[in-house]
């Protein structure tokens, strides 16, 4: 072997250039050629190779330049294709497409009943083009002279001596007898009287005959002599007697190849196969109209497991392909190339279907798209993550704003299928923007398969995303009016319960379930139910490795006695509301101690203060007038008889309340979400407006103050002013008007009394007019009636 590819490359080395490498050797009988499996340089592309050394086989020479001949004047689709030839006067090449001896699969009986009928389907057509198209005769058919290409298909060669009988020194008559094993297959008037009787008999007698005994070699294995002639052992029954009469000794009654197609494409015929109509109809598909096409493939989709492998990937999926982007073959086309997809080596799906998927892809009509996202799960593997990333999912996207809610659907739904395939970057990022439209979609399927599709890829989502992504989309769903988008949001929450934290489930999971409970529904509240326990037992079990408490342990008191603050402790009160009058008492007891023990204003105000004024609360101010004074008395009696729940919160350093402010952070702190996403929506509470409400201040109006008995503080002072009109006030100090305002909560302020260290106190003093003179308010000593039925002031009791 190494010996005869050395010669073949020094010949070819010396000879025109011959752009084919040679392979190995394959096995051929009956035949002046040697056949070679081969390469193409350019691309590496398969083809076979005969070679002929004309040295060696110098009586062969008229054979084998008479098969180059013809081999490149004749074309048809049962002749085998010639991709070039190489002559010279040592040796001739002929490059072909990659063909198999057919007597290979006849020796290992590898072919069915219909795969041998489709065969010789093709071989008859291919005489009938040489016998009638041609007006010649091919004089060599045998198994030897058949081949079969990589599609399965068969294809005829040994052109050896194919002659028209219109020339008058045809090859066949002076070189007929130099075919091997001519005595075989010889018809009988040519064993009889040599090939010049074929002059005077019609053209297709002899190809008849050959035909005759190729039929009967296909079924059985072999043709070893004449007497096996007109046998019908295994022959197919419709066939047998067709077959005699092509075999029949008498060359001008023999049955020509053409009517025997006629016979076998009759109704009912041996030519009316499934596969044969298909194979047929295969090569026509872009020309038929729409409703030939789908009766086409519905027998295509029925027969498909009866075509032989090779066929269906060689022939039908380059027809199929062709079909879908040029031929209309649409939706139903490209089902069916899926399904041959699935027998497809890696390197063979790579070549010949992903450039078609990717430019389908690309295609507008929303029936190619449907299919292929249908489809994608079937393909997904043979597609590299560049190829899904880079070209897939930049076209898909589009799905997610279609107008068409199919495709939107199966967009969503594929997305579980190419989650595996894109990068972190797209699928935490463009991925998630397109599914916040679809989770608010109008459809509410669309909106429950987003749901379903996020749980189910929440594990490929990035950790710093999935929290925010999950608990907006899936507490957004669980307020879906569409009972099966509540119920998937359940799930999914239950599958993906473990990519939460502790605190989560607690503080917005579990408070976000809740209204499920009560759904109208019971799948939904039976759900919600098993959903809880869910998280239930994960923050049970985490509450477990919780502390006891996180307070620090109780310190000596710095007094030097040792004593400890008194704290109420809920588990030793007597009854059910014992918390609520210790904390009361606890309150009282504070307030009273903070009005007492602040000497340190009283200490700035000693000079120049009567010794009726009460000790002043310490505040944010350095220094405060006495109209100011009389009103922070009254407001902390107000505060003391007024019940603990109705203290209005005190100013913030900007002027402005700070109304809750330890709660309202708390309420206030939504996670950073995704835009596209929202913040998760929390529950209003029944009193939410009452409380709101209620903590605004409301406007204040000038009404009549009754001080309840209390010293008219102001009243004394304007009594002592009057008396004493010539002489100052204490630095600092601006005189009271006489009209007073209430503020919300009893606390009366003056109009014109300031913070004397205020800016533009003394412009204030300044601008004010002269007071008026007043008269001294009585100051009633009766005790005042207590009233204990009145629950909003139950604590003025304790005045």
């Amino acid at each position: 072997m190494d010996f005869l590819k050395s010669a073949v490359a020094s010949a070819i080395s010396k000879g025109p250039p011959f752009p084919y490498s040679f392979g190995d050797r394959v096995d051929v009988s009956q035949s002046v050629w040697s056949l070679h499996n081969g390469t193409k340089r350019e691309d590496g592309s398969n083809c076979s190779i005969f070679s002929f050394d004309a040295v060696a086989n110098k009586a062969y020479v008229p054979l084998a330049r008479n098969a180059v001949r013809k081999l490149r004047t004749l074309r048809h689709p049962g002749i085998i294709k010639v991709l070039e030839t190489v002559e010279t006067d040592t040796y001739i090449y002929i490059a072909t497409e990659r063909i198999t001896p057919l007597e290979w699969h006849i020796r290992r009986k590898s072919l069915t009943t219909e795969s041998i009928k489709w065969g010789l389907f093709t071989i008859s057509k291919a005489l009938k083009f040489i016998n009638d198209e041609a007006t010649s005769v091919h004089g060599n058919v045998r198994v030897s002279s058949v081949f079969t290409s990589e599609s399965g298909e068969w294809k005829l060669g040994g052109l050896d001596i194919l002659s028209s009988l219109k020339e008058d020194d045809a090859v066949i008559y002076s070189y007929g007898g130099f075919v091997p094993e001519l005595s075989r297959y010889a018809p009988p008037e040519v064993a009889k009287s040599g090939w010049d009787s074929i002059r005077n008999n019609p053209t297709h007698a002899v190809d008849s005959y050959n035909f005759g005994t190729l039929i009967y070699e296909s079924f059985n294995g072999s043709f070893l002599e004449a007497s096996q002639a007109g046998q019908t052992k295994n022959i197919p029954p419709t066939m047998q007697q067709s077959y005699k009469r092509l075999l029949n000794s008498n060359p001008r009654v023999r049955l020509s190849v053409a009517h025997f197609i006629e016979q076998g494409k009759r109704t009912g015929g041996f030519f009316e196969t499934p596969l044969i109509r298909l194979a047929e109809g295969i090569e026509n598909l872009g020309l038929k109209d729409a409703e030939e096409r789908d009766e086409f493939l519905s027998e295509l989709d029925n027969a498909f497991d009866d075509f032989p492998e090779e066929f269906t990937k060689m022939k039908v999926l380059p027809e199929l392909l062709k079909s879908v982007e040029f031929g209309g073959g649409g939706a139903r086309v490209f089902a069916i190339v899926m399904k041959i997809g699935t027998k497809l080596s890696d390197d063979e799906y790579e070549s010949k279907l992903n450039p078609v998927i990717v430019r389908l892809f690309t295609s507008p009509d929303r029936a190619i798209r449907v299919c292929l996202l249908d489809n994608l799960p079937l393909m997904i593997d043979h597609l590299s993550q560049k190829i899904v990333n880079d070209k897939i999912f930049p076209q898909m996207v589009t799905g997610f704003t279609d107008i068409a809610p199919v495709v939107r659907e199966q967009t969503v739904k594929a997305v579980l299928t190419v989650i595996s395939k894109l990068s972190d970057r797209t699928a935490n990022g463009e991925l998630l923007r397109y599914l916040a439209k679809t989770a608010n979609d109008e459809q509410p399927g669309i909106r429950t398969n987003t749901t379903v599709c996020l749980g189910k890829i929440a594990k490929n989502l990035g950790a710093s995303t999935r929290q925010k992504v999950l608990l907006a989309a899936f507490t957004r769903s669980l307020r879906d009016p569409f009972i099966h988008a509540r119920n998937a949001a359940l799930l999914s929450l239950a599958a993906t319960s473990d990519l939460f934290s502790e605190e989560e489930c607690a503080t917005r999971l579990l408070p976000a379930i809740c209204p499920s409970l009560v759904d109208k529904e019971k799948l939904i509240r039976d759900q919600a139910n098993k959903t809880m326990d869910v998280f239930l037992q994960r923050v049970r079990k985490y509450s477990a490795t919780l502390p006891d408490t996180m307070l620090p342990p109780p310190q000596p008191s710095e007094t030097g006695n040792g004593a400890t603050p008194r704290m109420a402790t809920p588990q030793t009160d007597g009854s059910w509301a014992g918390w609520a009058v210790s904390s009361f008492t606890n309150t009282l007891s504070s307030a009273r101690g903070n009005i007492q023990d602040t000497p340190s204003v009283v200490s700035k105000l000693q000079d120049g203060r009567p010794s009726s004024v009460p000790p002043a609360v310490e505040g944010a101010q350095s220094s405060i007038s006495l109209g100011a004074s009389s009103k922070l008395h009254e407001s902390v009696s107000a505060q003391l008889q007024r019940p603990s729940s109705a203290v209005e919160p005190a100013a913030g350093p900007s002027g402005t309340q700070n109304n809750g402010d330890i709660f309202g952070k708390e309420a206030g702190s939504a996670d950073d979400d995704f835009d596209a996403w929202g913040d998760m929506d929390d529950t209003a509470f029944p009193d939410a407006s009452a409380t709101k409400s209620e903590n605004t201040k409301p406007t204040a109006t000038p009404v009549a103050y009754d001080d309840g008995g209390e010293p008219d503080f102001a009243g004394w002072l304007n009594a002592q002013t009057k008396s004493k009109s010539k002489s100052t006030l204490p630095k600092g100090l601006t005189r009271p008007s006489t009209s007073t305002t209430v503020r919300p909560g009893g606390a009366r302020a003056s109009t014109t009394g300031s913070v004397g260290s205020e800016p533009g106190a003394k412009r204030l003093a300044a601008a004010a007019p002269k007071p008026k003179a007043t008269v001294t308010k009585k100051i009633d000593i009766k005790p005042k009636e207590e009233t204990w039925g009145d629950e909003d002031n139950w604590g003025e009791g304790w005045d």
